[in-house]
């Protein structure tokens, strides 16, 4: 498949750098200074898995002349609008859009503006950050993808997206049931960074201070309250994977939206946590340290956008 990467950050580069090196059709849409350095230096990964470096393949919005068979979607959620503007011109009738965004918004957004038809869902599992010197480093030895139709079939396009997405060494996964997989990396993702982001420590900082890891367990109950609310009741098993890590003492564990609030970037508030709370707002769902969490990030983030 002809793959348009938007973006070459942390995930988006991780990902088709190696897709790329695998002998993948990978070219990246970028702009500005990251397309200036991807071009003098190229893209460099540093891997628990191995370092990397490959020459991109790269396109401005300006010069798509034809549709893509795959276009992968990694941006941050707030900048998703501004991305559907540059990609527009290589969505065909036969393109598969795969966005790995956090949250569910970002699927009505895409569906809004291209039709529900080339859209699958994605999770995307990865610990990676885009450092000052422009290499993308792999932080933790998590690596996970999967993708699906939406509703739970399996299909040529999507075998044949399966087909492209694995390289040696990575298993990516199609998965049955994408959607109940998104909405259960939404309530991990919400509770780690409603805790993280609210009391500005990792886990184990929490965890250390009495009544830290009782606060956390509420921000997870009152996540997995608003998806069971939604008709997404997170698993048994996951309840009690994320129970035993958002208590481990010690933990060094942080969300990335903890990582970009310390470095004074902008945040996913309003994708992570504001959508789940007007989702749980409908059906009566009580969000009292969810709702906290937001205001206390969303006041950062005012500080933020006025500087």
């Amino acid at each position: 498949m002809r793959t348009l990467i938007i973006g070459a950050g942390a995930v988006g580069g991780y990902f088709g750098g190696h897709l790329a090196a695998a002998g993948r059709d990978v070219t990246f849409l970028v702009r500005g200074k990251r397309a200036q350095d991807l071009t003098a230096q190229g893209l460099r990964i540093r891997s628990l898995r191995g370092d990397l470096i490959v020459t991109p393949k790269l396109i401005s919005a300006e010069d798509i002349e034809k549709p893509f068979d795959l276009v992968f979607v990694s941006v941050k959620a707030y900048a998703l609008s501004a991305a559907m503007e540059d990609f527009a011109a290589a969505v065909g009738p036969q393109t598969v859009i795969l966005p790995v965004l956090n949250g569910m918004r970002h699927m009505e957004m895409l569906a809004r503006r291209f039709g529900a038809g080339p859209v699958m869902g994605g999770v995307c599992r990865i610990v990676t950050v885009l450092d000052d010197n422009g290499y993308i480093v792999q932080m933790a030895d998590l690596l996970e993808l999967k993708y699906g139709e939406l509703d739970g079939t399996t299909t040529p396009r999507l075998q044949a997206l399966d087909a492209t997405l694995r390289w040696d060494g990575f298993q990516a996964q199609q998965s049955p049931d994408i959607v109940q997989a998104m909405w259960e990396k939404w309530v991990q993702l919400a509770s780690i960074g409603a805790a993280t982001g609210l009391l500005r420590g990792t886990i184990g900082d929490i965890a250390a201070v009495p009544g830290g890891a009782g606060l956390t367990l509420g921000l997870l109950h009152e996540c997995a309250a608003v998806a069971s609310a939604c008709g997404h009741e997170p698993s048994a098993a996951f309840l009690a994977q994320q129970t035993a890590a958002l208590t481990a003492q010690g933990s060094p564990l942080v969300s990335s939206m903890y990582r970009d609030l310390i470095k004074g970037a902008r945040v996913e508030v309003d994708q992570i946590l504001g959508d789940l709370l007007d989702r749980g707002r409908v059906h009566g769902v009580s969000t009292t340290l969810l709702q906290a969490a937001f205001v206390n990030l969303r006041i950062y983030q005012a500080r933020v956008t006025r500087h």
